[in-house]
């Protein structure tokens, strides 16, 4: 986007803080276009097509992946950037970016592995995302990981614990870390992308969750938010009315969207009117300033209750959950015994003894769901998933 059509308070691309190493322009491409294109041909970008979502990927060919969820993001977050005149390449940057560092096998799998890594430094998928860029992608002759500029950086690193933000700062004064020690806020277009991320997973994982038949009509009665959209779907179109017609389902989770979108946009610009930053760096000194309103916010607290209790904890879920901790778990333990197990030409391998277990999660984290069940099975000679 050209400079001169943000707003006073976006991240403008010439005023960016830089990146680790310096590099030339990339002209004319601005410095997020080239991180959103850095991202995109990045190999753990295409691994995301096999990671899991809510359903492990074997489980059926149209439920959402890392991949597809991303993409999600980053259209629900360049549709908010335009109407807040922010930086959409910036904004698509981060969602393309922010599960880089997601397991396999989804939460499930970054628990596992943070089990295993309890006595290392642990293990969460906002700093390994970060660690993928920064450091675990190959691609460039002159430095490790895809050299992103600060203000990408910055979104990728959605959360961070005190510990870890001190860890991040000693060994990068100043950098992405250092908001979570000061108290201030990202970019406005890292809190958009927060809150496209959320958008996209309640909306996608209703869709997934009646596809696979652990939600139905019925349940989704107790969702204030979906009955809503639902009856205003039905009002316009009646002949929607059978529940085995999926255009009713979509045309009522597109206008939850499309609601949610106006909402952030109309209680962003207000927040911002009250305000008034006079640029990107004055904004972070102010509390978060993208949101939900207040009833919106309390609709949707209402929405992720209800999918906690009654998809993501559903006993078949749950039942493919602990099979997926479980070859986490036997991976970890075998290529800690046997670090010759992986690549012999990859840093994982050539770790030594001290830096192993982060190799070995490094090496884990950066499977796909497909792969770490063909390793768990050559690995141990079991098929926790055989039918």
């Amino acid at each position: 986007m050209n400079a001169a059509g943000l707003a006073p308070w976006a991240s403008d691309p010439q005023k960016s803080r830089g990146r680790r190493f310096t590099e030339p322009p990339a002209l004319p491409r601005t410095e997020h276009q080239r991180d959103r294109d850095r991202i995109v041909h990045s190999t753990a970008f295409r691994r995301l097509v096999y990671k899991t979502q809510v359903f492990i990927n074997h489980e059926g060919d149209l439920f959402r992946t890392r991949l597809t969820h991303s993409l999600e993001v980053a259209q629900l977050g360049r549709s908010m950037a335009r109407a807040l005149r922010l930086n959409e390449d910036l904004v698509e940057a981060i969602a393309l970016a922010h599960d880089l560092g997601h397991t396999p096998f989804g939460h499930a799998g970054q628990d596992a592995l943070h089990g295993c890594m309890r006595e290392h430094g642990g293990f969460e998928h906002n700093l390994q995302s970060l660690r993928v860029v920064d450091r675990l992608e190959e691609r460039y002759p002159s430095f490790d990981g895809l050299n992103l500029s600060f203000e990408a950086r910055e979104g990728i690193l959605k959360h961070c614990s005190r510990r870890a933000a001190e860890r991040l700062e000693a060994a990068e004064p100043g950098g992405p870390a250092w908001r979570f020690l000061d108290g201030t806020q990202p970019s406005l277009e890292a809190q958009l992308v927060d809150l496209a991320d959320e958008m996209a997973y309640n909306a996608h994982d209703i869709d997934d969750g009646v596809r696979s038949g652990l939600l139905t009509h019925d349940k989704l009665e107790a969702v204030p938010l979906f009955v809503c959209f639902r009856d205003a779907a039905l009002a316009d179109h009646p002949n929607l009315a059978d529940p085995a017609n999926r255009r009713l389902l979509f045309e009522t989770l597109r206008r939850m969207l499309s609601a949610q979108v106006g909402d952030v946009v109309a209680t962003t610009s207000a927040a911002l009117a009250e305000q008034q930053p006079a640029n990107a760096d004055a904004l972070r000194a102010l509390p978060p300033l993208a949101g939900f309103s207040p009833a919106l916010r309390q609709s949707t607290t209402e929405l992720k209750r209800f999918l906690f209790a009654e998809l993501y904890r559903h006993p078949q879920v749950m039942q493919t959950t602990e099979r997926a901790r479980q070859v986490v778990a036997d991976l970890f333990e075998a290529y800690v015994a046997a670090p010759a197990e992986m690549p012999a030409a990859s840093a994982y391998a050539r770790a030594d003894a001290d830096g192993r277990p982060r190799a070995v999660a490094d090496y884990i984290a950066g499977m796909t769901d497909r792969f770490a069940l063909r390793e768990h099975q050559r690995l141990t000679g079991r098929d926790l998933f055989a039918a």
